[in-house]
Parts: C-alpha cells; structure tokens; sequence
C-alpha cells in the first residue's frame, strides 16, 4: 500500500512540472503537498493519539488547514509571480525525519 501511496504522489509531482512547463508563460501550475493537519479526518484517523502523531514531526505539532490555506495564497498571488512547476510540502518537516507517520 505504502508503495502505491508513493508511486502516484511521485506521479503528481511529475505531472506538476510537465504541466507547467507545457502551459507556461499563460498558466502557472504548482502543488501542495500536506501532511495530515486537524481536520474531522485526522481526529478519526489518530482516535485521541495527537500529542503522540505529533511527537512524529520536528516541529512537535499537527498542523492545522490555515498552514496550508497561507501556502495555497501565497501560491495564488502575484507575490508567486515567478513560481511554477514546484510542489511545496507543507508537512511539518516529516519527511525529514524518514517517517511516514
């Protein structure tokens, strides 16, 4: 399963940069790549664990959906301007801990 996770999120990355290259200068394509933030899904998927799925990350926290709206609005907005074909993580640093939490 983990396997297939990563193969069709490598997918999407691809697809990103292609699509960017292909469709600039008229379209700026970029993505967003979050981690599970506090949302109803999360509250299901952790059953009360937080504080134990948050020791996972190096900033010691879940994130919560304003951090990746902030990331979305930068992305949308003309400071953006010279961005494109890039996929933000917005996870926290998980990755970086080699975890997939």
């Amino acid at each position: 399963m983990i396997a297939a996770y990563g193969a069709s999120k490598a997918a999407l990355i691809r697809l990103t940069e292609e699509l960017a290259w292909q469709l600039g200068p008229k379209v700026r394509v970029n993505a967003v790549a979050p981690a599970v933030v506090k949302t109803r899904f999360a509250e299901a998927l952790y059953m009360g664990r937080e504080e134990e799925a948050a020791g996972q990350y190096p900033m010691k926290r879940l994130g919560v959906p304003g951090d990746v709206a902030k990331v979305v609005a930068f992305l949308a907005s003309e400071e953006a301007g010279w961005v494109t074909g890039e996929t933000v993580r917005v996870d926290g640093g998980l990755l970086a801990t080699g975890t997939l939490g």
